[in-house]
Order: C-alpha cells, then structure tokens, then sequence
C-alpha cells in the first residue's frame, strides 16, 4: 500500500499524470469528491463525464465528500480529484465561506480524518490537488481562507505520503526526496 499526493495547477496534467499511476491496476475508484448526484450543476456533471472518457471502463466513478469512508472500504486503489474540490465542498456543506474560525475548524477535523483514513488504508491511494502557489485565488479574505486552508491540507498529505510529485505544463517533477520546510 502507497499514498501518492499529485499537485499542480489548472490544466497542468496532473489528473493526467495520477491516471497514468494507477492505469495498469484491473480496478479502481475514482472519486471526484463533489456531492452533485442530481446533475444540479452541469458544468460539474460534463467534467465527470470527460474524465469518465478518458478513463478505462473497468474503473469506476464515485461522487462524494466522505473520503475517509472511502479509503476506510476500498477493494482496489483509490484515486481522488482532487482536494481543492474537497475543501471547496467541505465548506460549502457548513455554509462558513465567512465564518474563517468555523471554516478551519471544520477543515481540520475532516483533515484528521482523511489523514486517519491515510494511515490505515490496505490500498494504494492517489490524492491530486491544485497546489496554492500555482492557481489563482481572489484576494477576498474568502479566497485567503481557502489558500491557507489548502495550503495546510497539501502540507498535512504530504507529511503522509510515499511519494508526492509536482506536474507542470505536463512535467513531472518527484519531490518525494526533497526535504521538507515549516511555513
């Protein structure tokens, strides 16, 4: 059992990237961690489905928040896309955008938990997510929360897993023997 942690920015090819890990595998779950069942949001529903395209059909798709669970369950590997969704989700669910103590309080507890979840998984799971210096974030005290918040989150991952790699502009750079610096 691994834990690999995929970061980069908007269109970088790091989902790309994180499929091409897990490709050889006869199944896997994908999570797209967007509670959105009820094709409410149309533009979220054509995302699932071009990235339902591109995978293999023996891998199967999995719409939800509960990462933990998950994890917790899984059969096969796991791959996630991505956390910046997760944590765009999490806070959306409390309504907190402008309640930061709230916000954060929340985030770290289901932190906790992914983390938890992390530690005990019996198979392999690979996490993508925007890396914060590499997206734009309005500079609302909102879009501050969410950049501290992720920052934290990827931080707190990366302490966890095997390997962690950084993809720009389709480059994949392995950061897994870097050393790691406090903020």
């Amino acid at each position: 059992m691994s834990v690999t942690l995929v970061l980069g920015g908007a269109r970088s090819g790091k989902s790309r990237y994180a499929e091409g890990l897990l490709r050889s595998h006869p199944a896997v779950t994908y999570v797209a961690p967007g509670a959105v069942p009820d094709g409410s949001d149309p533009e979220w529903a054509e995302r699932i489905s071009l990235h339902q395209a591109r995978r293999p059909a023996r891998w199967s798709t999995l719409e939800t928040t509960e990462l933990a669970g998950v994890i917790r369950t899984a059969q096969h590997p796991v791959l996630i896309d991505c956390l910046s969704t997760w944590l765009t989700h999490l806070i959306d669910d409390i309504d907190a955008w402008g309640d930061r103590g709230r916000a954060t309080s929340h985030v770290e507890k289901e932190t906790v938990r992914l983390l938890d979840a992390l530690g005990c998984a019996t198979v392999d799971v690979v996490l993508v997510t925007n890396e914060v210096g590499c997206s734009v974030v309005p500079s609302s005290a909102s879009g501050r929360m969410f950049r501290d918040d992720l920052g934290r989150l990827n931080a707190a991952v990366s302490a966890v897993s095997d390997h962690v790699a950084l993809v720009i502009a389709g480059r994949v750079l392995d950061l897994s023997g870097c050393p790691v610096v406090g903020d």
